[in-house]
């Protein structure tokens, strides 16, 4: 859809929250602001953006009641919707490049929203939730300004916010990275597994086995345990498997204070970036995306303060986390030996005795399941041979299993070695492959579409993506001077040599 989009900020982007249940009388329209990116940005500017939001969503209404607009692109900018609860939508507004290619794809930007809902929700519960229980609105402002200025901190390169572009176009969000490992070691994870689920008692526990930030398990808990949890997200500077990108924190902190500091009046609507001292404030708002908040402790479980302390005592509380599917608030206690980490979840339900209860059941898991770490550790790490030792020489690939959320990438190192024509190539197939997805969705296709693109780039490259029973692979073979029939030749082979199995793509 092509319409002239009015210039509401100099702004290359643009974040906000609104809640279409608000502000709907005269006089009231600020109410159904949320949250807004750049918080100093004029009040008239930001109600101009989110009218406007709120005009297209009832306008594209009319012609699909069932699922309002996705995207929307204007002459000069991208906007990108996504309503995380019923009537609450966030929205992204980017602003386009001078370059003939675009450079965001609008599947990757509602992504980036997606894991911000689903990342506040399981640390704060639900938006619409804290609005019952403060129907003001200053109780949820002060938590989404806080929680989403700490995300987007990982995104902030110097002075400029950096989202996922085509340089990202082999990296898929919202997905695991699968470790492969031997048929022994697979037996020993599986048997920590049960041993670290039984050393609790009668109290029940859920785990989750990382190792060299891989993992085969929950998604919110994965992005959270590579963005603050992991040896490599508690080491400034390591290098790290996690598909978020990581950047200087000293630079963020000042690109933040650069563009998003916001002026006393929105300060007053938003709430303070930084969490009041006691008394300060009638609201404690948790941050659990801060930077450099976690520490190891003597007994190999991870620290914070975020949470606080208990009252009167030096003890940290425990950080808790709500699981949507079980509807239950878990403690979540994190241990680390070397380059394993290892993540349990216990309900809160079933400790009446708090902390002092928490405290037990880590003893517990730690007596019972020490040796079995050690023995697990070891073997991973003679086994592990780096980023590089389960990428296929020659091929710069992503392979995703969208029925299990699961995916396979090059290491960046090696999908850095592309060109920017290339990148840009892959970027546009995979549009392509998203808006297919998308007509099949609304078509509501009850059978999966397969799917098969080969094109040539601008440098010769050979650029492919294949969907198959809910699985994609995509691919770039940078050799100029091959033929289709040898291109088509490489992606079989690498399907029998790779894909068979969890990838399978027969």
């Amino acid at each position: 859809m092509g319409l002239s989009s009015t210039d509401t900020s100099n702004e290359a982007i643009q974040l906000c929250i609104f809640d279409l249940r608000r502000g709907q009388n005269e006089g009231q329209e600020l109410d159904k602001i949320l949250f807004f990116f750049p918080a100093g940005l004029p009040f008239s500017k930001q109600l101009s953006v989110i009218g406007l939001s709120e005009g297209l969503i009832t306008f594209t209404r009319i012609f699909s009641p069932e699922a309002a607009c996705e995207v929307i692109e204007a002459e000069r900018n991208s906007h990108v919707f996504y309503e995380a609860e019923p009537d609450i939508w966030m929205v992204m507004v980017v602003e386009k490049s001078n370059d003939s290619e675009p450079i965001y794809r609008d599947d990757a930007l509602r992504k980036v929203l997606k894991e911000i809902h689903s990342l506040f929700v399981m640390f704060h519960g639900s938006i619409r939730a804290m609005l019952e229980k403060e129907t003001g609105g200053g109780l949820i402002r002060r938590h989404l300004h806080s929680f989403i200025m700490d995300y987007l901190r990982d995104f902030f390169v110097g002075k400029k916010l950096l989202l996922p572009s085509f340089h990202d176009c082999l990296k898929e969000r919202g997905t695991v990275q699968m470790l492969t490992i031997g048929r022994e070691a697979a037996i020993e994870v599986q048997s920590l597994v049960r041993v670290l689920e039984s050393s609790a008692g009668n109290t029940p526990c859920y785990s989750l086995i990382l190792f060299q930030d891989l993992l085969d398990d929950t998604i919110n808990l994965f992005a959270y345990a590579v963005l603050r949890l992991t040896p490599h997200a508690l080491s400034s500077g390591a290098s790290s498997w996690s598909y978020l990108r990581k950047g200087n924190t000293a630079s963020n902190v000042a690109a933040e204070s650069n563009l998003a500091h916001p002026s006393s009046f929105s300060e007053s609507f938003y709430g303070p970036t930084d969490v009041p001292h006691a008394g300060e404030n009638q609201y404690h708002v948790v941050r659990p995306l801060q930077h450099d908040k976690w520490s190891k402790g003597k007994d190999g479980y991870l620290v914070t303060d975020i949470w606080g302390a208990e009252i009167g005592t030096w003890t940290y509380v425990t950080p808790t986390v709500w699981l949507r599917q079980t509807e239950e608030r878990m403690y979540l206690c994190a241990y680390q030996h070397r380059s394993l980490t290892l993540i349990l979840l216990v309900p809160v339900s079933s400790i009446l005795t708090g902390e002092q209860g928490v405290s037990m059941v880590k003893r517990q898991v730690i007596e019972n399941a020490s040796l079995k770490i050690l023995k697990v550790e070891e073997k991973l790490t003679k086994g592990w041979g780096g980023e590089n030792a389960y990428h296929v020489s020659g091929y710069r690939y992503l392979l995703v299993d969208g029925d299990r959320n699961v995916s396979r990438t090059s290491p960046a190192a090696k999908v850095a070695t592309l060109t920017k024509d290339s990148l840009l190539a892959m970027n546009k197939v995979r549009q392509e492959v998203e808006l297919e997805k998308s007509r099949a969705k609304l078509d509501n296709s009850a059978c999966e579409k397969d799917l098969e693109i080969c094109i040539r780039a601008k440098n010769n490259a050979w650029v492919i993506a294949r969907v198959t029973r809910g699985k994609e692979l995509y691919m770039v073979l940078e050799k100029g001077n091959e033929t289709l029939l040898y291109a088509s030749d490489a992606v079989e082979k690498f399907s029998n040599r790779y894909c068979n199995g969890a990838f399978s793509l027969d």
